[in-house]
């Protein structure tokens, strides 16, 4: 993990023998086809720190072969093709010429012959016709193994410096005060006491003299790159932060030097998006992920990351190893995505369904856990089990990463029977613990912190109604007494966990209740009560609200759920829990005008894009006025477009349009029909 620094023990190693053993040059005569320059030791030791290098994350590279090695370094991408063929040709090439030597006087012996008709005898015996050809190959084949060793051990570029950076001693250094000033920093007294510090080996990272070295090499590179974030202060205290909780700093800074496009990348991310920024304070070892081939690939599919956590768990004996595992790789997980989403290789229309496949991985793997441990103290209800139903953004697969876990349970218990345990239960009871134990699990904090929050506001009789139904009463209670928010609510209802026979049932009942015949005119106007009681309690105070913005996502959601309650009886095809595919499927069953559907698909992927991003990257509201350029630019460029002027100007355009087709179906009609119910009332 992290061993870059094995890069610099390993070339010191090296230079010993070159020094001991004269090898520093390419030469024909008398040269050491082993230790000297060009020879078997450098293909050796270039796969050897390969292996160390990466054969922690790879037990493919796990090898003792020296040739085998360089085929596994090259399919898994470490080292070129051409690279790995050249080297594995020269070390054959080489070895068998250190044969051939040894056979000459039958003794061991590494050096080339220091004349022409040692050199010519040698060759001869080699296969080739003159020795001018035979030190032409020798030649060619050092050279080339020099070429691909200098790449790892020697062709390092210059981390470079821009004026006095100068921390030593217990005053601040005037030009380094400006030189700090001059790249960007607002606050430079503090810059430099924050620096000393570290110098002064205050942290565990920085107490051996050796990563205080790194570290004073890499620090000019290291402002640099802080300094071209968005707050270069901020982003500076935050690696402050990262420091302090590192158990130790000479393979990172090695790391550093040796990546430098890594050293920019966690500079971004301390500049720009504080959930990252502390979840790579926790865990530095992330940064030997990010340097997978596969790390800014999309997420597998559902059913490899649940083969993935398996895997995370495979040590895990105490339920609470299960939880710090369980949170660890979900946070790597979200880490994934979310520096994905900061580097704009994805989309939030891609990081919702990630994040959600995520949370319903974690949900899933969790819930058996959970289950035996209940049962090992209340036992079970033999067929009888409990499912998990998703709502909101998680049904939705529109997860962001600061979105709750909206979450329903419902079971089918026979409501007359006990659990078989030494403490028996009946059902209502016996689910509603096994319930409450599954939340309990989710938001537990360890040392992972909390895997998320979880919402149960939208069960049945809302939070004061029991945290488990029964299947039939759940049904009963839609059909006969749910109001209608709860059945918007459900058209974004999927089961993600349990039995399949009973979330097959769930997801039955809830296509029935959904697709039931409904007054029209009720539907409309109760919408509409709803969303003027939501502006009154909501009310938005930035067009950066985009939640509850007049013609923001809740009135795009409120129109897709709308237009699906209204419309699902007949077509039952309309129903879909995200909303962007509801509106597809609306229009695409002609209940509503292309053009309408296309405007309300754009302004909902735009509220997405602006409400993901900025969940991933700003603490609290965001301030526009206060942004610096660099987070403008990227949260434009997030919500696809050129720049920030026009952000504004299309969100504004947006919120018009929605709000628009807001009144047009539900306001407008919701209005007409109170107004004739005042006339019929008054006559």
């Amino acid at each position: 993990h992290l061993d870059f620094a094995a890069i610099q023990d390993i070339h010191s190693i090296k230079r010993q023998i070159d020094a001991h053993h004269g090898g520093e040059a390419i030469a024909l005569y008398g040269h050491n086809i082993k230790l000297g320059r060009g020879g078997i030791r450098e293909i050796e030791f270039l796969a050897q720190t390969l292996q160390l290098i990466w054969g922690a994350r790879d037990p493919a590279l796990r090898v003792a072969q020296t040739c085998e090695v360089l085929t596994r370094l090259a399919a898994a991408g470490r080292i070129a093709d051409r690279a790995a063929a050249e080297l594995a040709e020269a070390y054959r090439f080489l070895r068998t010429l250190e044969h051939r030597l040894q056979m000459i006087d039958d003794h061991q012996i590494h050096s080339l012959p220091q004349d022409d008709a040692g050199v010519a005898a040698l060759g001869a015996f080699m296969g080739y016709d003159s020795a001018a050809a035979f030190g032409d190959a020798v030649i060619e084949r050092l050279r080339r193994v020099v070429t691909h060793y200098a790449e790892l051990f020697e062709g390092k570029s210059s981390l470079g410096g821009t004026g006095a950076l100068v921390f030593t001693g217990p005053e601040n250094h005037p030009d380094t005060l400006k030189t700090l000033a001059d790249m960007g920093y607002s606050d430079a007294p503090s810059i430099c006491n924050v620096i000393r510090a570290w110098h002064h080996g205050r942290y565990r990272a920085t107490r051996n003299a050796r990563a205080r070295e790194l570290l004073t090499e890499l620090m000019p590179a290291l402002l640099q790159a802080l300094a071209r974030t968005a707050n270069p202060d901020a982003a500076l205290f935050k690696f402050d932060d990262f420091l302090e909780n590192l158990p130790a700093g000479v393979q990172l800074f090695s790391l550093f030097q040796s990546n430098r496009g890594l050293l920019d990348l966690v500079a971004e991310i301390m500049g720009s998006a504080p959930r990252l920024a502390m979840h790579l304070s926790r865990h530095p070892i992330l940064l030997d992920h990010v340097l997978s081939a596969d790390f800014f690939e999309p997420l597998p599919a559902k059913t490899e990351l649940a083969a993935s956590l398996d895997n995370a768990l495979g040590e895990a004996e105490l339920f609470q190893d299960v939880l710090e595992a369980t949170g660890r790789w979900a946070n790597d997980c979200r880490f994934q995505v979310g520096l994905q989403l900061l580097r704009h290789l994805i989309d939030a229309e891609a990081a919702g369904p990630a994040l959600t496949d995520v949370a319903e991985t974690v949900v899933a793997s969790l819930y058996p856990h959970v289950e035996t441990a209940f049962a090992g103290t209340h036992g079970r209800f033999g067929a009888a089990e409990m499912a998990v139903v998703a709502l909101g953004k998680t049904g939705g697969r529109e997860f962001t990463h600061a979105s709750d876990l909206d979450l329903v349970f419902i079971s089918d218990g026979d409501g007359e029977a006990r659990s078989d345990g030494d403490k028996p239960l009946d059902p209502v009871v016996y689910f509603s613990r096994l319930g409450q134990r599954l939340i309990g699990a989710l938001t537990a904090r360890t040392g992972e912190g909390r895997l998320y929050e979880v919402d149960m506001r939208l069960r049945p009789s809302g939070a004061g109604g029991p945290i488990a139904s029964h299947i039939d009463a759940f049904s009963r209670y839609q059909r006969d007494n749910a109001w209608t928010w709860e059945h918007m609510a459900l058209t974004r209802a999927r089961p993600i966990a349990g039995p399949p026979a009973l979330v097959a049932r769930i997801a039955a009942a809830i296509r029935e209740i959904l697709t039931m015949p409904r007054d029209p005119d009720r539907l409309v106007t109760d919408v509409a009560d709803m969303r003027d009681r939501m502006a009154r309690e909501h009310r938005a105070s930035s067009i950066w609200q985009v939640k509850h913005l007049r013609g923001g996502l809740v009135d795009a959601e409120f129109i897709a759920q709308y237009l699906q309650l209204r419309h699902a009886s007949a077509h039952p095809r309309v129903l879909a829990t995200n909303t962007v595919a509801a509106y597809e499927r609306l229009a695409e069953n002609g209940l509503l005008d292309a053009e309408a559907a296309a405007e309300l698909i754009a302004a909902t992927r735009l509220w997405r894009g602006v409400q993901g991003f900025l969940r991933l990257t700003v603490a609290g509201d965001f301030d526009a006025a206060g942004a610096p350029d660099s987070l403008r630019r990227a949260l434009s460029r997030a919500a696809g477009s050129t720049d920030f002027a026009q952000l504004q100007a299309n969100m504004k355009a947006a919120a018009r349009r929605v709000q628009g087709h807001f009144k047009r179906l539900i306001e407008g009609p919701a209005a007409a029909l109170r107004g004739d119910q005042k006339r019929d009332a008054a006559s």
